[in-house]
């Protein structure tokens, strides 16, 4: 009888969205009442097996930078003035990335080192290949915002076999080195992040062939190396792995190709390592952790597999995320109907947010997401599945989740959650006169020398290194003077720096810290540690309750008995 009114009731809940319907969302991803149940089955596998180990409060570099970022293909837009179009709402958006295609097949058009285009001679003439880039380029600085400039797509001439598939390797990787060199060449100084190729791992980013872990790392390792001669700073991203369980010749398990990645010796040939990040048939909040189930979760297990290739340093980032709301019509969609999973417009509105939400509050070692795509110049792909992830219509027309993102990020209020962060963080708000320093004991041999910083931290501990004259800063927490003193004060070994403790709490909380140079003096910052210290604080006191309520019912149990024995 109780099980049968516990069934009714959790099915009363679960049909009206009440609190166990909204606890088994946020473990499961899922909506529909019968997929929630099975769902929570799934997830209670948590516990049989070993979860990643993602060392999350390790210094990770590039995590500072603005998170928002969205693919666009400006490059086959023909009109110099939709291209202008589609920055401008780019950047009304919020975003601050273009990820951009600088396709090699449309630089380096008909041979080694021509880089004029004599495609359309009659109608246009021989033009430069480089016009449109420029053009992109110019647009992404007037409109402030970074390319993330992608490096594939090899022309046919770098190829003696016509069947060897259109993405495949050239036949001698100098090419695709002399061709990423002429890029970054070109841009230097405008354009510093290159990502090398893409989704290496799966049909048919690398042609009519089995993939291979160790070409690629050949090809990444090179073409770092040429990137790095021409401008130190340049940031070299690995090409994006595809989620994919695969082990087929031509498909492969991006937990294997990491990993052999790693023993061909890839660790020291790319600064960020990207992922692609697509929920398919489940929300941003499924937290169901098996290696063989593709979710908005699964790159966990790529953060655990660079920790154990002593990877830790080195950030994620996903370079595309979205979900497809793709018509339920297999006479409408002919190609792929459903391959990436099938959601509504409003759901792939909610979820884009949720996910950077979930990816800030508990993935310190991710840093930018890219939303897929913004736009497709043309509706002649609209039988395709992927024709769907589009957040602007071919004529400009918004769909809800470019109207969802645009209020989510320019409302957003930004905040440093658990992690160890850089004062560079782009939560971090600073003065104009703020400028960056190297120093010997700085973490990644930076920080920042500036007059005054303020921020928003939630977790039960708030902690920042500074350096500075005697006394260097005064600080305000959620409006209050701060008392700086020896009980929140330790010196570092490093001459000049503390250690200041600004909070600690039981629970985690919600706190602005403002630090500002005394007199106005300047001073220096490296990084601020975040803490959420939740169960270490409850672990002793709820084990102490534990202990008292067990002897109290022991006491009251034996109690009884002698009572009953009389």
């Amino acid at each position: 009888m109780l099980f049968v009114i516990f069934a009714g009731l959790l099915a009363l809940d679960l049909a009206n969205q009440g609190l166990a319907w909204r606890i088994f969302w946020n473990l499961t991803g899922e909506e529909a009442p019968l997929a929630q149940i099975r769902g929570m089955v799934e997830w209670t596998g948590n516990f049989t097996r070993a979860q990643p180990d993602t060392a999350p409060m390790v210094p990770i570099d590039h995590t500072w930078e603005n998170p928002y970022g969205v693919n666009v293909f400006l490059q086959e837009e023909v009109e110099p003035q939709k291209r202008e179009q589609i920055v401008q709402m780019v950047s009304e958006a919020g975003f601050t990335w273009l990820r951009q295609q600088f396709p090699w097949e449309d630089i380096e058009i008909h041979g080694r080192g021509d880089f004029e285009d004599r495609r359309n001679v009659e109608a246009v003439g021989v033009i430069s290949a480089w016009d449109k880039y420029d053009q992109i380029v110019d647009l992404a600085e007037q409109y402030d915002l970074q390319i993330f400039a992608r490096l594939d797509n090899p022309p046919a001439w770098s190829r003696s076999n016509p069947d060897a598939g259109d993405f495949a390797p050239p036949d001698d990787l100098q090419d695709f080195v002399n061709y990423a060199t002429a890029v970054a060449e070109r841009y230097q100084g405008r354009v510093q992040y290159y990502q090398v190729w893409n989704e290496p791992n799966i049909y048919p980013e690398w042609g009519n062939q089995d993939v291979s872990p160790e070409g690629y790392t050949d090809l990444l390792c090179r073409t770092y190396d040429a990137l790095k001669a021409v401008d130190p700073d340049n940031v070299v991203i690995s090409g994006a792995l595809a989620s994919t369980v695969s082990l087929t010749g031509r498909d492969l398990n991006d937990y294997i190709f990491l990993q052999r990645m790693y023993d061909a010796g890839a660790a020291d040939c790319f600064d960020i390592l990207a992922v692609q990040g697509y929920g398919f048939n489940s929300g941003p909040t499924d937290r169901r952790m098996r290696p063989t189930t593709i979710n908005f979760s699964h790159n966990l297990y790529i953060r655990d597999i660079m920790v154990a290739n002593g990877d830790e340093s080195t950030p994620i980032w996903i370079t595309e995320a979205a979900w497809n709301p793709q018509p339920r019509d297999p006479a409408l969609v002919t190609t792929l109907y459903g391959n990436y999973g099938i959601v509504t417009e409003e759901q792939a509105a909610r979820y884009m947010p949720l996910a950077y939400g979930r990816a800030q509050a508990e993935w310190p070692w991710v840093g930018a997401i890219f939303y897929w795509f913004f736009k497709r110049p043309h509706d002649l792909e609209a039988n395709q599945s992927w024709y769907y992830f589009r957040m602007v219509e071919p004529d400009f027309t918004s769909l809800p989740v470019y109207d969802r993102m645009k209020d989510y990020i320019t409302t957003q209020v930004s905040v440093l959650y658990p992690g160890v962060h850089q004062a560079e963080h782009w939560a971090v708000s600073r003065t104009n006169d703020t400028e960056i320093h190297d120093g010997k004991w700085s973490q990644f041999g930076q920080h920042l020398n500036t007059t005054e910083v303020e921020f928003t931290a939630y977790g039960t501990d708030v902690i920042a290194n500074i350096a500075g004259s005697d006394p260097p800063f005064s600080v305000e927490l959620n409006g209050e003077q701060f008392l700086v003193s020896d009980a929140n004060v330790s010196r570092l070994e490093h001459a000049g720096w503390y250690r200041i403790h600004f909070v600690e709490s039981l629970l985690p909380q919600t706190n602005r810290v403002r630090i500002f140079g005394f007199q106005g003096h300047d001073f220096s910052i490296d990084s601020i540690t975040v803490l959420d210290r939740t169960y270490e604080n409850l672990f002793g006191p709820a084990a102490a309750l534990l202990i008292g309520v067990g002897m109290l019912v022991l006491v009251v149990i034996r109690a009884l008995w002698e009572r009953r024995r009389r």
